[in-house]
């Protein structure tokens, strides 16, 4: 069995004035390479703490997190980002464009503070547009691009790096119900192709194009269920 991530027995506290809140509480579980797995649970369950934790924007207060043989549970700050810049490629609700720059300018950002040289991120970037079928539109403007166009252009970003998981936050939470079903086309796709694909949502029916759901309350795992009838979209 081939584990991306496997987290065992991950605590997360946070002081609230005098108080101790404890957002995870002894949270095990392991991801395959390859799966596609949603992460749900009501406001206050943990879902988002356990969210950070996987993209290795927070660390855990007490457990153990190995993210593709590599225990990434103390590392500093600096190495925490060279990981998450290689091995985890994040979508967002908001999409955390650069206005100023292109869609190709955007998308090949991750390949400048990894050093990779000018002509091979370009040669990239485009590949990796073409791939989430926005060729045609590379030159253009987030304010230029609606809001599916501008999703694209984040998940191209996300997989410009090849990381070993696509980390994907409410992803559709800004979009139609139409442009939604489109991005989720585009997620199973990329699913298809490989990739080991995480997605955070309040969403039953979104949550529903994983193959494998994590349902989170009151900061543990209530229900790890595997998804038997995968939306056909």
């Amino acid at each position: 069995m081939d584990n991306v991530i496997e987290i065992e027995r991950i605590e997360k506290n946070y002081e609230v004035g005098t108080q101790v809140v404890r957002a995870l509480r002894g949270v095990s579980t392991t991801i395959e390479r390859g799966d596609y797995v949603a992460i749900m649970g009501p406001s206050g369950s943990g879902k988002s703490t356990l969210m950070n934790i996987i993209g290795a924007l927070d660390t855990p207060s007490a457990g153990t997190y190995i993210l593709n043989g590599t225990d990434v549970s103390r590392l500093t700050d600096d190495r925490l980002a060279e990981i998450r810049n290689m091995e985890i490629g994040f979508v967002f609700q908001t999409f955390n464009l650069l206005h100023q720059y292109s869609a190709l300018e955007n998308v090949i950002l991750p390949l400048v503070y990894a050093g990779v040289p000018k002509h091979e991120r370009i040669e990239r970037g485009k590949q990796a547009l073409e791939r989430v079928g926005l060729a045609e539109r590379m030159l253009h403007k987030p304010n230029e691009l609606s809001g599916g166009q501008r999703q694209r252009v984040a998940v191209a970003r996300a997989l410009i790096n090849n990381p070993s998981i696509i980390l994907a936050d409410e992803p559709t939470g800004n979009l139609d119900t139409k442009t939604s079903i489109d991005i989720m086309r585009l997620f199973a796709d990329i699913h298809a192709g490989g990739n080991t694909i995480i997605l955070v949502t309040h969403e039953e029916d979104i949550a529903l194009h994983a193959h494998r759901i994590l349902r989170l309350r009151d900061g543990e795992i209530e229900r790890d269920e595997r998804n038997q009838d995968v939306s056909k979209i």
